[in-house]
């Protein structure tokens, strides 16, 4: 069985590929679309700058989406692939990951670019992996705070009862 340790609320692994392909898909295509507006009204004359920007966002941003998701999708078919081999489901999946999608998606390139783009990709994503634990580590609580809280509570808990139970009593 496989930790779920990094990501609890994500979907199981061979639904995760199609999920993560799907948004990887739409953000591109989002963000393709404001991208190639812009890019479309910028190039376009002074009259014709809505409508330059708007065939150009039409024709160029399923091309940038499409780009996304064949890159989400490979790394999420090797993260999945990765999580069932080393049966943990860990940031160094990620980091080999992304090391492995760089890779593969530059591998027509020949291997000086292959290589190249793998190591791009491993960094970047160590890169992501980093500052996401760090993030977490910095917004979770460690076990002992969460007892130090816990018996705080308590003791409030208690005295407020206290006060209730000498509120009673005066009556």
């Amino acid at each position: 069985m496989v930790s779920q340790e990094r990501d609890i609320g994500r979907e199981p692994c061979p639904d995760r590929i199609v999920e993560d392909l799907g948004g990887a898909f739409g953000m591109g295509c989002i963000g393709g679309f404001l991208w190639h507006m812009v890019k479309g009204m910028r190039n376009s004359p002074k009259g014709e700058r809505w409508v330059g920007g708007l065939y150009s966002a039409r024709s160029r941003a399923p091309i940038l989406g499409g780009n996304f998701a064949v890159w989400g999708g490979t790394f999420s078919a090797f993260d999945c692939s990765l999580q069932y081999i080393r049966q943990r489901d860990d940031h160094w999946n990620a980091i080999a990951s992304g090391f492995l999608t760089g890779g593969v998606l530059a591998a027509r390139g020949g291997w000086k670019a292959a290589s190249r783009n793998a190591v791009v990709g491993g960094v970047l994503l160590g890169i992501i992996e980093g500052v996401a634990a760090l993030i977490m580590r910095t917004t979770t609580q460690t076990p002992r705070e969460q007892a130090l809280q816990a018996l705080e509570a308590e003791k409030m808990m208690r005295e407020e009862r206290e006060k209730m139970g000498n509120a009673n009593n005066s009556w």
